[in-house]
């Protein structure tokens, strides 16, 4: 089966663009280490969540609303990226396994390692105790066609809030591009039910 889309690293980031691609409409697999940096903090400062979240139940969330939203959710870590010839790409996790897609988003957070073996520009990164990132343009492009980047692992701020806010405009971005439309994901409240006048 080749995916529309591959997502590696299940953090905010990734969470969020696979929530976004699979509810576009775009086959989605969403392949996690289950080692990010979120897993080991207390987040104070994330939109909605007044008492602050544990880590560990902000990344589990977005996971299951990843998978709610139609993403398939795997659990491994991508060792290799591959292009396979001028279309798809080749995906393979530490045990073995491999999964095909058409585009690739990378978010890994503050280890570039996957990106940088596979070729694609990696740059200094500004941000605090981060090395490298994926060098990407405004958009969330890589240096190579058909992947992208976003979150940590594209060199916007660590907090949760904002890679969350990343991988969503990233996934936008990816949308966009292969619909030939600007994608826009909004939901309204249903109508209240009419009140019965006696």
């Amino acid at each position: 089966m080749t995916y529309d889309v591959a997502i590696v690293g299940g953090g905010p980031a990734g969470a969020s663009a696979a929530t976004f691609t699979a509810r576009a409409g775009l086959q989605t697999v969403l392949i996690d280490a289950d080692t990010g940096m979120t897993r080991r903090a207390m987040v104070n400062n994330h939109l909605g969540f007044p008492d602050g979240v544990p880590g560990p139940e902000l990344v589990e969330n977005g996971k299951l609303q990843a998978a709610k939203a139609g993403a398939e959710i795997v659990a491994g870590k991508v060792v290799e990226l591959n292009k396979r010839g001028d279309e798809d790409f080749v995906l393979r996790t530490e045990d073995g396994k491999s999964f095909e897609a058409k585009q690739v988003i990378l978010t890994i957070g503050a280890n570039a390692e996957l990106a940088r073996v596979a070729g694609i520009t990696t740059k200094p990164a500004t941000e605090p105790h981060i090395k490298e990132v994926v060098d990407v343009d405004r958009e969330g492009h890589t240096s190579m066609p058909g992947v992208w980047a976003a979150g940590t692992a594209a060199g916007v701020s660590v907090h949760t809030i904002i890679t969350s806010g990343d991988g969503a405009r990233v996934a936008v971005n990816l949308i966009s591009a292969t619909k030939g439309e600007r994608h826009v994901d909004h939901d309204i409240l249903p109508r209240p039910a009419p009140v019965a006048v006696n």
